[in-house]
């Protein structure tokens, strides 16, 4: 297949479809190899971007959507329509940002670190399709795991959970208070990561205060 056919037909999916795309999709609709795939798309970002183009394609993990760019999003809000823009409450991003860096993880155990009920905060981010039911954790009572949704990353941004920034190491002191080392390039913990083991229900107060 040409190559410029094979772009006219990746944009053509990525534009009907309105979702990401996962690259097996185009593997069996190009009848292409993954490795031709992503040079043709390579080659269409870099497109995009020397033309001035105000639409971009995002790689959402192991797919490809086709998004405005981030740039243009003032302006594309006000032609849209005249609803109310969504928000997101401070106990919302809490909760959103302890998912983000522990995939799969549990009500209580979110509960535990914010040291205060998360029910609604779960119910609203699951209303706005930034995160998902993960399936039921391997524990008493088969209680159910959570995780960040492809919506999340490409309302962010991201690639993958990877790109996330990486977090600094902390500490527990005497008197049980979180303390932040001094930050360094060796400094920073695995970006999937974020210290369960550190806090538990019993560390915390109601206020969701480290004791």
């Amino acid at each position: 297949m040409e190559k410029e056919k094979a772009k006219g037909i990746i944009e053509a999916i990525l534009f009907a479809t309105g979702r990401s795309v996962k690259m097996g999709e185009l593997i069996n609709i190009l009848e292409l190899n993954d490795k031709e795939i992503l040079e043709i798309i390579n080659e269409m970002q870099e497109d995009y971007k020397s033309q001035n183009r105000g639409i971009e394609i995002a790689r959402v993990e192991d797919g490809f959507t086709l998004a405005s760019k981030k740039e243009y999003y003032e302006y594309l809000y006000t032609a849209l329509d005249k609803r109310i823009k969504p928000s997101l409450s401070q106990a919302s991003l809490e909760v959103l940002a302890i998912l983000a860096y522990n995939p799969r993880i549990t009500r209580a155990d979110i509960d535990a670190i914010r040291g205060v009920d998360s029910y609604a905060s779960l119910y609203k981010l699951q209303e706005y399709g930034l995160i998902e039911q993960a399936g039921k954790a391997d524990l008493p009572g088969k209680p159910m795991t959570y995780k960040t949704s492809e919506e999340f990353l490409q309302m962010f941004g991201l690639n993958s959970l990877k790109d996330l920034p990486e977090l600094p190491k902390y500490k527990l002191d005497s008197n049980r208070q979180i303390v932040i080392d001094e930050v360094t390039c060796d400094d920073f913990v695995n970006q999937s990561e974020i210290a369960l083991d550190g806090i538990s229900g019993d560390d915390v107060d109601e206020q969701g205060e480290a004791k």
